[in-house]
């Protein structure tokens, strides 16, 4: 084929492509297909993975304590207005089904049990110097028990305060503690015979009489003083003329002042006043912060009290009452078990902590709570873990771990840090 032709056919085409694309745009719209028409099946969509939850921008409060279960078997002791020491002790079960328990009443130091209700039987605390009350029980189903003592005493005077408390059977674990204080009944005292007022007495009406008669003597005297004026002479030249005589002129009265003599002593008396009385409150303030404590210092709220066993004591959150003290016989480290009732006076939530409560020997050192033998005592459960309710009340063990033979002479008590706790003298 020669040259010039396929120049041409070449040049041809192109033109022709050139039109059809010229012609596209002008064309009418064409219908859409019938797949286009109808509309995509629906798939569901895949699921994003889920994006972890974004913290709160304020932070959640923190949950209030739980309050502490009701155990089922409840102890009150109330101490009998009799001449001798007596005791009523009522043990309540307030559950569905029988309950085997131990209830133990600690007797104060140097006194003895002369009367014990049926099947009750007195013993001595391990380690101990005291003597308890024993009884071993079975309590009906939503029934009270009623128990009592006789006491005596080498001072019969004196106040006596004996707790109890129910323990489970074995006696490790106290359901309940109460306690109650005898007084000696103060006999009635004879009626007065009403005092004859003052005003009604002989000798102050003569008194009075003589007063009054010495105020009106006075007050006539000074009233015929002022009525005998002396009148001023009066001068005369001649007949007719009078000319008063000249007034005496007085003389000027000079002001006294105080000697620097009197000034000084005065000063200096009201001066040291002053000091002394700002360094006595000073001096009563510390004492009072202070109250001769042995293990902590700093900053403390209240002030320290002392008591003893079955005494409810206050510091500045909690009432202690430790209602038994016992230790186990002889070794070298033994365990001595408090039984101690925390209740919770304030209206929030508070925690306590094992290592604030110790226990005191009779060489000056102490010791803290043995957390892993509490836990023990407690049938594994940790008190110290969570805050007290507010306004609740519990009952339970603390195990103090000692070296030596001498039981503690003194158990220290307290809610936080700087309060400054109560302390129990143990017998």
């Amino acid at each position: 084929m020669p040259a010039s032709t396929r120049h041409h056919r070449a040049l041809a085409v192109f033109v022709h492509c050139l039109g059809i694309l010229a012609a596209v745009p002008a064309l009418p719209a064409a219908a859409p297909p019938a797949a286009a028409a109808q509309p995509p099946p629906a798939v569901a969509p895949t699921p994003e993975p889920a994006m972890p939850s974004v913290p709160p921008a304020v932070p959640t409060p923190t949950r209030a304590a739980p309050p502490v279960a009701k155990p089922p078997v409840t102890v009150a002791v109330t101490p009998e207005s009799t001449p001798a020491p007596r005791y009523r002790i009522q043990v309540r079960n307030s559950g569905g089904t029988p309950v085997d328990t131990t209830v133990r009443q600690e007797l104060p130091a140097g006194a003895s049990a002369t009367a014990i209700t049926a099947g009750g039987r007195a013993t001595r605390t391990a380690g101990q110097s005291a003597t308890e009350v024993t009884w071993q029980l079975k309590l009906p189903a939503r029934s009270t028990t009623t128990l009592g003592t006789a006491l005596t005493t080498a001072a019969p005077d004196r106040p006596l305060t004996a707790p109890a408390c129910a323990f489970a059977r074995d006696g490790s674990r106290p359901y309940d503690c109460a306690t109650g204080t005898w007084k000696a009944a103060v006999p009635a005292a004879a009626p007065e015979r009403p005092e004859t007022p003052p005003w009604q007495r002989t000798p102050v009406l003569l008194a009075g009489l003589g007063v009054v008669l010495v105020l009106a003597l006075g007050g006539a005297w000074i009233w015929r003083r002022r009525r005998r004026r002396p009148v001023a002479a009066a001068l005369s030249d001649g007949p007719g003329t009078v000319y008063p005589r000249p007034a005496t002129p007085r003389p000027e009265q000079i002001r006294r002042r105080p000697s620097v003599w009197l000034i000084v002593p005065v000063a200096a008396v009201v001066l040291a006043g002053t000091v002394g009385t700002a360094a006595w409150t000073a001096t009563r303030q510390v004492a009072d912060i202070d109250t001769d404590s042995q293990p902590t210092s700093g900053a403390w709220f209240g002030q320290g009290v002392n008591g003893a066993v079955g005494e409810p004591l206050r510091e500045s959150a909690f009432e202690f009452t430790v209602y038994r003290v016992a230790c186990e016989p002889g070794g070298a480290a033994r365990q001595c078990e408090a039984t101690v009732g925390v209740r919770n006076l304030t209206p929030e939530q508070q925690s306590w902590h094992g290592r604030l409560q110790r226990a005191y020997l009779p060489d000056g050192n102490f010791v803290s709570t043995d957390e892993q033998a509490t836990r023990t005592a407690n049938q594994g459960r940790d008190v110290f873990a969570q805050p007290m309710a507010a306004g609740s009340r519990t009952v339970l063990p603390l195990v103090f771990t000692v070296d030596g033979k001498a039981p503690p002479e003194q158990l220290e008590l307290r809610s936080g840090v700087f309060s400054a706790g109560v302390r129990v003298d143990v017998p």
